[in-house]
């Protein structure tokens, strides 16, 4: 297996190579340098000090991506339940960097909202500059995938016709905890998708049942915006989110989300209330 993390060490962010089940520490201080070096290809060229099998504190998966790009209504299931016809062109939106936490960090549940829902998520990363892609040229880009949780503040979501400001509330996005090359996972082609919360499932789904894959995505992305090493894809969630039950369930502080996909392993994430008041501002800065 290879895989790739970014552990928080005392030096600052750093690179983790799973190889073959030996945890080799890169000397990359983000996961964009490292792409970037192309370790996703050549990982065999690449030396570090090898680390024990014991916990390590898991930022996330990338924690500098220069676009973090989401996809809305990209499940077949989903989009039904939502009471939406299948779109014809991928429904895209955006989210900051500082929207996202590690696999095992709290989920910051604002007092501003009263809509929080989860969205379990297969996340892409870019691994080459990509621009104007056909299939191939696109899939080829993909360095690899990982498990995210597009967390939403839904009344915020639907405050107008852009999404933004529901989707980037600081500290809301778990990704990780893994970034699994593609010939590990078939390039993410069937893979179960799990969300629980509080052990309770709530989210069960394939990948399968995207409406627009990875490769597909990629291309499309590409026709507008050049792609590079590092850019985060959140490429939609299935249906069993709580905006689509009747009546709606949203997220409460103290309980756990979950959110697993086979072959990439899962984020674990308490729900923590947080005050939107001013005086929290130096929490956030």
């Amino acid at each position: 297996m290879m895989r790739f993390a970014t552990v928080r060490t005392p030096d600052g962010p750093r690179v983790l190579m799973d190889r073959r089940g030996s945890r080799i520490q890169l000397p990359f201080s983000s996961m964009r340098e490292a792409l970037d070096a192309g370790v996703h290809e050549h990982a065999d060229d690449y030396s570090g000090f090898e680390i024990g099998s014991g916990s390590v504190d898991l930022a996330p998966a990338v924690v500098d991506p220069g676009k973090v790009i989401c996809v809305g209504h990209n499940y077949r299931a989903h989009i039904l339940e939502m009471g939406h016809p299948l779109p014809e062109v991928p429904n895209v939106f955006s989210k900051f960097t500082t929207a996202l936490v590690g696999p095992d960090d709290p989920i910051s549940l604002w007092t501003d909202s009263a809509a929080w829902d989860w969205e379990a998520e297969l996340a892409l990363v870019v691994g080459r500059r990509v621009h104007r892609a056909d299939a191939d040229e696109a899939r080829a880009a993909i360095a690899g995938y990982t498990v995210a949780n597009d967390i939403s503040a839904r009344d915020w979501q639907r405050r107008s016709t852009q999404w933004l400001l529901g989707k980037t509330f600081d500290a809301t996005t778990p990704v990780g905890p893994w970034i699994v090359t593609p010939d590990e996972v078939d390039h993410a082609a069937d893979l179960e998708i799990t969300c629980t919360v509080d052990g309770r499932v709530v989210q069960h789904s394939s990948t399968a049942d995207l409406l627009f894959g990875p490769a597909e995505l990629v291309s499309y992305l590409s026709t507008v915006m050049t792609l590079h090493p590092g850019d985060l894809v959140l490429t939609g969630t299935p249906a069993g989110v709580g905006a689509g039950r009747d009546p709606q369930v949203f997220l409460t502080p103290g309980q756990t989300v979950r959110t697993e996909i086979a072959g990439l392993g899962a984020c674990t994430n308490e729900c923590v209330a947080r005050a939107g008041s001013r005086a929290d501002k130096e929490l956030t800065s």
